[in-house]
């Protein structure tokens, strides 16, 4: 019975096993299967978590240089201040740890407290640590041997030599040194580098095994952005643009870019106010401070949002404007090259005119009368454009404005370019709108577009594409990568390109340009002022005026262009003659010694011209008289000795022919101090005449060849107390400049 309940056993045992076999162990199989193949990865990753400790090593981003290789950011080495709350032993470290970080590093004692309580190795309590909260950070690890629980790790942080120089055009990092605004987000790629590792082997109990186990990944730094901005000229255009909008009170800001005509490069690039890269967070406009500090919560962070990207947004590439009679340039462009329009075709200007049935104004209320087209230009006359846009036609207009490149963006390599609002084909057969858009109305484009398109009128007829990168290098200056010119299409041809160009000569010299005229260099130019007809009031009557000056030079071989605008400027005249154009004579004042354009002065100007003021001291009268007049300075003698001991001006002043200088010949006979009379209102020779009778030199500036001209401003200020014979500084503004708009829609009958 025992045996055979044994065998029966046994054989029930033995199907069980076979069940088993036939059940589970392909079960375990596919399980294996799955472990050892399927998601080999995932356990393999979970494995080494366990065993290891992997730690990022920040790369050293690249450096940003101007176009002659002046550092415009760069990166210094910071550390990460970190906790493994895996390796605290206990409450007691962790208070320890909690209370010492905090007082080291400002950061909130219970933020970091609440970090020692995750179940992980790696919290990071505060990134680009300086050095000297980094050596304190050492120290407390040192003495209280938490070498386990609290490390630090080679990181870097960004910071710009210059502040608040160029920042639109290269923009700053986040807290993790990811670009976000300028070239700083558009070259992430080539300025990133590859981040390192530091990894390290973990024993059972999760603490650090020792250092032979740990493997160091080194990071691959950034490579190196050099871009076409010139330092020196962003400099004179920052210089000047800041003044302007201080001195015209200019309500939505200011811009300006020069740029290379031939090769698109751009040499500056400028939006004022700006802000500083270093501190790209900071609010300086203090009634928007005030605004916020009434706000809180939700309202106040949006407020804040909305504040810092209106900061941060780049108005050259980004706003789009009513271009005014800067556009009159192109449909000169277009009527010439179609052979629509000769230099001496007449026109009439009354004032007005009308197209169907709809008056629309001239800049000059009572008309410029009979012109030919080359005065119609110089006049900036609507009437003469809107009969010019007639002869052009819808089709060719729009063709050419497309050709131009008023449709498209320009492929600036910097984020958030917008494009320009144009009219369809349909809306540009009606007469009006043609009208109006020939002299620049109705339809808007961003000042990138317009420079660009300038260039193509001056460099022969190109289209070129505009960019503020000129080449990747490595550290050791190896060139990776070049941005050489692209040429996107020929609009015009070259000998309109040269006829335009010396008709914008014309407009400096004897046009509405004449505030941008600058002895001895030949500039072309074009002045604006557009309303913003999208904001007129209830009335509708435009208060709101954009003022804008388009130029080259040197005219007869163009080699840079200019476009500065100002945004709502809140002055009397807001004209672009009349508040753009001065601006635009002092930078190029600036800007083209620098860049070694030859000067070619006429005889009128080399009288004018200033020359070295020569020592006299220690001569003869005799030898004195002579040397002065071989300069062409007139001598004022003081004194009863025989020699020269001392003189004003001084040697080495400048002085302009025909000034003069005082010189006295014995110790008794002092210089003299004279009170400054005020000139301002006076023509140019009213001005000197004045001066010379207070025994005064004169320097002039500005649209002095102008005898309509006024002084507008002078140097040392009225009343200032100077010596005798020193030279007063006086600015001259053309008198005859009015406002060159329209009034766009006058109905008439």
């Amino acid at each position: 019975m025992n045996q055979s309940l044994t065998k029966s056993m046994k054989k029930r045992m033995r199907i069980v096993m076979l069940a088993f076999l036939i059940v589970c162990v392909p079960a375990i199989i596919y399980r294996l299967v799955v472990v050892q193949m399927v998601d080999h990865e995932f356990y393999q990753d979970k494995a080494i978590d366990q065993q290891t400790r992997d730690s990022v090593v920040s790369p050293k981003r690249g450096k940003i240089y101007d176009r002659n290789m002046k550092t415009l950011a760069a990166s210094a080495s910071v550390e990460t201040v970190y906790i493994s709350p895996n390796a605290i032993k206990d409450d007691k470290e962790a208070q320890l740890i909690s209370d010492n970080l905090s007082q080291i590093l400002g950061v909130d004692r219970d933020t970091i407290y609440k970090k020692t309580q995750a179940k992980n190795y790696y919290e990071v309590i505060k990134k680009k640590v300086e050095q000297d909260e980094s050596d304190k950070v050492r120290t407390f690890i040192k003495d209280n041997k938490l070498t386990a629980s609290v490390a630090l790790i080679e990181d870097s942080k960004r910071y710009y030599p210059y502040g608040n120089f160029a920042s639109h055009v290269i923009g700053f990092t986040n807290v993790d040194g990811v670009g976000i605004e300028g070239v700083e987000a558009y070259y992430e790629d080539y300025l990133k580098g590859v981040p390192g590792r530091i990894i390290t082997a973990k024993n059972a109990k999760g603490t650090e095994m020792p250092y032979k186990y740990e493997t160091y990944i080194d990071p691959q730094n950034g490579k190196n952005l050099v871009l076409t901005i010139d330092e020196v000229l962003q400099h004179f255009l920052e210089k000047h643009l800041e003044q302007a909008v201080v001195d015209y009170n200019i309500q939505n800001r200011a811009a300006g870019i020069i740029m290379n005509v031939k090769t698109g490069e751009i040499l500056a690039m400028a939006v004022k106010p700006d802000f500083d890269l270093n501190n790209p967070r900071e609010i300086t406009d203090e009634n928007v401070k005030a605004e916020l500090a009434k706000l809180s919560g939700d309202e106040k962070n949006a407020k804040q949002q909305e504040e810092w990207q209106k900061m941060w947004r780049n108005k050259i590439i980004s706003d789009t404007y009513e271009p005014g009679s800067v556009f009159k340039l192109f449909t000169s462009s277009m009527a010439i090259e179609e052979n629509l329009v000769h230099e001496n075709d007449q026109f009439f200007c009354p004032g007005y005119k009308i197209v169907s049935g709809v008056r629309i104004g001239c800049w000059k209320a009572g008309g410029h009368g009979s012109e030919n087209f080359l005065k119609g230009l110089q006049n900036s006359c609507n009437p003469v454009f809107m009969e010019v846009g007639e002869r052009v036609g819808p089709e060719r207009f729009y063709k050419y404005v497309t050709a131009f490149g008023f449709r498209e963006k320009t492929g600036i390599d910097l984020y958030g370019e917008a494009n320009g609002i144009f009219h369809s084909m349909n809306n540009l057969k009606n007469p009006v709108s043609l009208a109006v858009s020939a002299f620049g109305q109705t339809f808007k484009v961003t000042p990138i577009q317009m420079i660009t398109g300038i260039c193509a009128v001056a460099n022969g007829g190109y289209l070129v594409t505009p960019h503020v990168a000129k080449e990747v290098v490595d550290d050791n200056g190896n060139v990776i990568n070049s941005f050489d010119t692209n040429v996107r299409r020929q609009v015009i041809s070259s000998e309109t390109s040269k006829m335009i160009s010396s008709y914008m000569e014309t407009v400096v010299s004897q046009g509405t340009g004449k505030n941008a005229y600058v002895a001895g260099y030949r500039i072309g130019g074009k002045t604006a002022t557009s309303e913003k007809i999208d904001e007129k009031n209830a009335q509708g009557v435009a208060d709101k005026r954009i003022a804008s000056f388009a130029c080259i030079a040197p005219s007869d071989d163009p080699q840079i262009a200019m476009l500065i605008m100002f945004d709502e400027p809140n002055v009397p005249n807001p004209s672009g003659g009349v508040i753009a154009a001065p601006v635009v004579r002092k930078i190029m004042s600036d800007v083209l010694p620098y860049l070694q354009v030859t000067p070619k002065y006429t005889e009128a100007e080399l009288q004018k011209m200033e020359i070295d003021v020569k020592d006299l001291t220690g001569k003869t009268i005799t030898e004195a008289q002579k040397i002065a007049r071989e300069e062409g300075h007139k001598l004022k003698i003081e004194g009863g000795g025989s020699s020269i001991v001392s003189q004003v001006p001084r040697p080495g002043a400048k002085l302009a022919s025909g000034g003069q200088i005082i010189v006295y010949t014995d110790s008794g006979s002092t210089s003299h101090m004279i009170e400054v009379p005020n000139v301002k209102g006076m023509s140019p020779d009213k001005a000197a005449a004045s001066l010379q009778q207070y025994g005064l030199n004169i320097k002039m500036v500005g649209a002095d060849n102008d005898s309509s001209a006024t002084a507008v401003s002078q140097q040392p200020a009225c009343k200032s107390k100077v010596e005798a014979g020193s030279v007063v500084t006086i600015e001259f503004n053309s008198n005859d400049i009015i406002n060159d708009t329209g009034k766009v829609m006058n109905g008439e009958g």
